[in-house]
This record gives structure tokens, C-alpha cells and sequence, in this order.
């Protein structure tokens, strides 16, 4: 009995720590699908009574559907979350589709709230994400070039990106572990902040001339 306390002080602890550390609420439930409308704020999004469910909540359509990939990166990605399908409240994960034209980038960014996998459905792309500061103060970069049916997973909340090496369209699905991951583009973020970051911090934090600051926040500003 003596050795079965601490053994049952541990269980307890690690069964605690897989709750404190989880991103999304957990179901206590069989669903839990959300009520957009609802004016209460929640983390997450509040339930709407279970009898009311339809089959309308857990579903999407088109995810078929090119995206256009019409501008300045050449690529576009359609999030299905929770805001799309409500019946994803609590379930802890979200999907996406990403379109490429030819040489098209979805660039450096991150998900605070997800892990990411990737399938490649059509054409190549080489991906890529940075670690975290390691014990030797390196960021290690790890890519690779990506064919069809290629799957790659992007830890939560490292840098990473997805750009086609090839001459035509191309196109991956990614599953998350949010319902809502949520994305910060790494460039949009930094140069393109409302209100803007002062130039002090930018030009000593990139070791850049004032006017090419200026510039980028030109260039990525919320009136670009």
C-alpha cells in the first residue's frame, strides 16, 4: 500500500497535466455544436441544445472547388472550422484546402493552436518549418520536396511554410488539431501590425535601415 500512494499521486497528475495542456475544450458530451449567434463569450463557442442538431451542422460543401489563387502569393487556403461546420465545438480538429498556381507560396507563418498534416493531392511542393532556439541557440531548418499522395507534419506553433516547385497547378489538403488553429503570417504580422511596430524595435530587431522598414510596412500594411 505504501508504494501504491505515490504510484496513484502520479496517475493523478499526468491524468491533470493531459487536461491543463489540451488546446480545445474537451466534449463531455457526445457533440457539442456550436451557436454562432450566441452573444455569450466563451473559450470556444457556447452549445445550442442537442435536440436541435441537424445534419446541416456537421457538414460543408465544395471543398472540391478551386481556390483562387489570384494574387500576390499565388496561393489560397479554404479553413474549414468551426465557424464553418458548427459541429466541430469541442472535437479538436479542422481541415483545409490549399491551392497553388504555379510557383505559388502560402508563406511563413504559424498556428498557435494546431498541429498541421499534410497530404499532397496534386503537383510538388516543397515545405519546410523552423525549430525553436535549441540548447545550442540554433533554429534548425528541416524541408523536403513534397509529390503526390506525400504527407509532412508541421508541429504546433513552428514557423513553417509551403511553396509549388512546379510548372502547374497544385493542391493539398491539411488536417489540424483545432477547431479553430488559428494562423499568424509571420510577414503580415511584423511589417503589417495595426497600429504599426515601431520602426526603433524593427530597424535593431532586423538590423535594417530605417527606409526599407518603411517600406515593408508599406507593403504589408492593413491600407495595402
Amino acid at each position: 500500500m505504501e508504494m501504491a500512494a505515490p504510484f496513484l499521486v502520479f496517475v493523478l497528475l499526468s491524468m491533470a497535466s493531459s487536461l491543463t495542456f489540451a488546446f480545445d475544450p474537451s466534449p463531455l458530451q457526445d457533440f457539442c455544436v456550436a451557436d454562432n449567434k450566441s452573444p455569450v463569450f466563451v473559450n470556444g463557442e457556447v452549445c445550442k441544445d442537442a435536440n436541435l442538431a441537424e445534419a446541416s451542422d456537421f457538414f460543408f460543401p465544395g471543398l472540391d472547388i478551386p481556390g483562387n489563387t489570384n494574387n500576390r502569393v499565388g496561393s489560397n487556403v479554404t479553413l474549414v472550422n468551426v465557424l464553418r461546420i458548427p459541429g466541430l465545438n469541442t472535437l479538436g480538429i479542422s481541415i483545409a484546402r490549399l491551392d497553388f498556381a504555379p510557383y505559388g507560396l502560402n508563406p511563413p507563418h504559424t498556428h498557435p493552436r494546431g498541429t498541421e498534416i499534410l497530404v499532397v493531392q496534386e503537383g510538388s511542393l516543397y515545405v519546410g518549418f523552423v525549430t525553436s532556439n535549441l540548447a545550442n541557440g540554433q533554429n534548425r531548418f528541416i524541408s523536403k520536396i513534397l509529390n503526390k499522395g506525400d504527407v509532412f507534419v508541421f508541429p504546433i506553433g513552428l514557423i513553417h511554410f509551403q511553396f509549388n516547385v512546379g510548372k502547374t497547378d497544385a493542391v493539398a489538403i491539411a488536417g489540424l488539431s483545432s477547431q479553430n488553429p488559428g494562423v499568424i503570417t509571420i510577414a503580415n504580422a511584423v511589417f503589417g501590425s495595426n497600429p504599426p511596430i515601431s520602426d526603433d524595435v524593427l530597424t535593431k530587431a532586423f538590423d535594417l535601415d530605417k527606409k526599407v522598414v518603411d517600406f515593408l510596412q508599406a507593403q504589408f500594411g492593413p491600407n495595402h
